[in-house]
Formats: structure tokens, C-alpha cells, sequence
């Protein structure tokens, strides 16, 4: 008897030394199960970011002066006429008064220099009357001579005085015309170089006013203002930027991608858009050549109408399409799962009860799947959750 119960205890603990541990019990309503399927397999990676002005319009000071008075609050509507700020400048004020006394000193030298001319001119026209009226005179006595001298009522010699004086005085009497007729070109040409000189002057005081007018900073375009930049009181100089102003109507989202899957963006990649009050179909349009803490800046161009309420920095969740593949085995992807790698899942036994964990070879990888290209099958049912609880046990029960 003695010997039986020994052979008893001892095939006893042989037999429990075979058995396998109890599995830990998991409530199936926690774990997050997906079914292996076949089929396509769209890529994706997803970013988080905001919407931003596809263009904004930065304005700046084109002189110097003093910001007196801030008319409007960033988000209000403006339109290219709006004013937007106040400034003063007493230089320019000046500058303006002085560009005025020299337009008004050139007008007046003008209308001097054609009193001038026109006294010169007058003057030339008496001295050739006057030249005109001895010639006449000289011909007309020389005429008078030569009727005598047929006579022989005067000498040969007082003949030869008479005819040399008519004829100075008919060369003086030519270089008197030809003189008023040179005249004029050079009257003209001196006008002409006085009238540039006031339209010069023009110029500068209508610079002067639109400098004036600068004061008054006006948007520019339409759109909505995003930005004062400056303070009341603030003295700035040409080039500081004042305001920011963008169009509300052209908006593009701004993604934020984790550098480790910015290898297959491309520009021109199809994107998809969530606002939270609808999906905007968009276009990569420019990838930032440099990342920032871990990511890359991605620009969509949105393509779709913009749903109500879309407006600067507002937060939105993309996604963007890298590829399609065709005729795959793919599943959801668990947090941590990583491209082209080896992860423990545990797949649902036919039972439906139990579950082992089963090493699955991932290939690429999407924002909501990946690709099996080994240890599961068509229709394998798997649990996706974090079972890093779980981790010392192969085996599991769903209850």
C-alpha cells in the first residue's frame, strides 16, 4: 500500500509537471480585435497642423515717423482703401512746405524770364524799326543824288557817300532781322529749360503730398487683417513691417509630419483634409527642406470649397496618399508597429476563447494598417491593443 501511494504522488506531480500554466484571463470588451484581410492597401501618413493664408501681404513703413493711431483689430475685413493705422512725421511736413516754396519760386523766375524775353524782344523790334526807318532815309537821299548827278548837280564823290551810307544801313537793317528771327529758337529753348525746372519742382511736391498721404497706412488688398505689428506711440523707420493682411479665401494647411515617414513624400501627392466640419481635398505643394523637433513641415494646397467656419490657424488633422497597393494581406496596425519589422500579436484560436501570440512579419506600413507578409493568414483574427501587460505570457483566454 505503502509503495502504491508513492507510485500515486509520484506520477501525480509527473502529470502536473506537464501541464501548462493557466492562462491570464483578459476581458474581451478592453482588447481591440481586427480581421486579416486581402486586398488594396492605401498608404498614408497623417500629419497635424493648421490652416494658414496661402499668401499674406506684408506692409510696411516707406518712411519715418510716428505711430499715432491704431484704427483696427487683427480678424477685422479691410479692403485696399481701408486705414489701418495713423502716423505723423514732421520732416516730411516740412519737406513737402519746402518742395512747395520752390515750385512757387520757379513759377515766379518763370514769369520773370518772359517779362524778360518779351521786354527783349520788344526792344529788337524798335531797333530794327528804327534801323528800317535811317535806311529809308539813306536810300531815299541817295536816290535824290543820283537824279542830280545825271544833272551834274553833284560831285561823283558826294554820290559814292550817299550810295556806301544806303547800303550800311541796308546790312545793318538785315543783321537787325536776321538777329529777331534767332531770336526766337533761344527764346524758346530758355522758356523750355525754365518750365523743366518747375516741372522738376512739380514732381518733387507730388512725391511730397503722396509721402503726406503715406501717413494714413491703408491695407492694400482685400482680405482680412491678421496683424498690427506696432504700438501707439512707436517711432519706426522705412522698412519696419506695420501690419500683416492675407486673403481668407486662399487658404492652404500647414501638416506637421514625423520626420521617420517623410521618406516617400512627394509634392503633388494627393491629401486629404479634415477640418472637423468636413474633409477638403488637397494637393502636397511644398515640403520644408529642414525638421523641426522631430518634424517636417508639409504644405497642401486645398482643391475643395471651404467649409463654413474655415479660417487661419485653424487646427485640422491630414492625411496624405503615398501609394496603392494592389492584392496584399493587411490588418490595422497596433502603436507599435514599424515598417519592415517582427511584432508579437496575438491571434484568436478557433475557439474563440483563447489566443496565442504569434510572430508576424510587417512590411509597409500606413496610418490605420499594415502590410502581413508572413505568420498570419486570410481571415486570422488578431488583437491590436497594447498587451505590454500581458508580455510574459504567450497564451491567453477572452472572457
Amino acid at each position: 500500500m505503502i509503495g502504491a501511494l508513492l507510485l500515486s504522488v509520484a506520477a501525480l506531480t509527473y502529470a502536473l509537471s506537464k501541464l501548462e500554466p493557466a492562462a491570464p484571463s483578459v476581458v474581451r470588451s478592453t482588447v481591440f480585435p481586427d480581421t486579416v484581410k486581402r486586398g488594396e492597401l492605401v498608404r498614408q501618413v497623417r500629419g497635424i497642423g493648421v490652416l494658414a493664408p496661402e499668401s499674406i501681404v506684408f506692409i510696411s513703413a516707406r518712411d519715418e515717423g510716428r505711430i499715432e493711431k491704431r484704427l483696427l483689430q487683427p480678424g477685422q475685413e479691410v479692403t485696399p482703401d481701408t486705414i489701418l493705422l495713423e502716423m505723423s512725421s514732421p520732416t516730411l511736413e516740412q519737406l513737402f512746405f519746402d518742395a512747395e516754396s520752390q515750385l512757387r519760386g520757379a513759377e515766379a523766375d518763370y514769369a520773370n524770364l518772359q517779362a524778360q524775353l518779351e521786354s527783349q524782344r520788344l526792344d529788337q523790334e524798335s531797333t530794327t524799326a528804327d534801323m528800317r526807318g535811317l535806311y529809308l532815309q539813306a536810300k531815299a537821299q541817295f536816290d535824290a543824288d543820283l537824279e542830280q548827278s545825271k544833272f551834274g548837280l553833284i560831285s561823283d564823290v558826294e554820290l559814292t557817300k550817299s550810295r556806301v551810307a544806303a547800303e550800311q544801313l541796308k546790312t545793318r537793317l538785315d543783321l537787325e532781322g536776321e538777329r529777331l528771327k534767332v531770336r526766337e529758337p533761344s527764346v524758346q529753348a530758355q522758356l523750355a529749360a525754365q518750365q523743366s525746372r518747375i516741372e522738376q519742382f512739380r514732381s518733387l511736391v507730388q512725391l511730397r503730398q503722396e509721402q503726406l498721404d503715406r501717413r494714413k497706412v491703408r491695407a492694400g488688398i482685400q482680405g482680412v487683417l491678421q496683424q498690427v505689428e506696432v504700438e501707439v506711440g512707436q517711432l519706426v523707420t522705412p522698412g519696419t513691417v506695420l501690419a500683416r493682411v492675407s486673403d481668407p479665401k486662399r487658404l492652404k494647411a500647414e501638416l506637421r509630419v514625423p520626420e521617420t515617414q517623410m521618406k516617400d513624400v512627394l509634392i503633388g501627392q494627393i491629401a486629404e483634409i479634415d477640418t472637423r466640419n468636413g474633409i477638403i481635398p488637397g494637393r502636397v505643394m511644398r515640403i520644408d527642406p529642414a525638421a523641426t523637433q522631430g518634424t517636417v513641415t508639409v504644405d497642401v494646397r486645398l482643391e475643395g470649397e471651404l467649409p463654413r467656419g474655415a479660417r487661419p490657424d485653424l487646427s485640422v488633422d491630414g492625411r496624405i496618399e503615398l501609394e496603392r497597393l494592389q492584392d496584399v494581406l493587411y490588418v490595422g496596425r497596433p502603436i507599435y508597429a514599424q515598417e519592415n519589422s517582427m511584432i508579437g500579436l496575438f491571434k484568436v484560436q478557433p475557439d474563440g476563447i483563447h489566443a496565442l501570440r504569434t510572430q508576424v512579419s510587417v512590411g509597409r506600413t500606413s496610418v490605420n494598417a499594415i502590410e502581413i507578409r508572413g505568420g498570419l493568414e486570410e481571415g486570422d483574427e488578431v488583437i491590436l491593443s497594447d498587451m505590454s501587460n500581458w508580455e510574459e505570457f504567450d497564451r491567453i483566454r477572452l472572457d
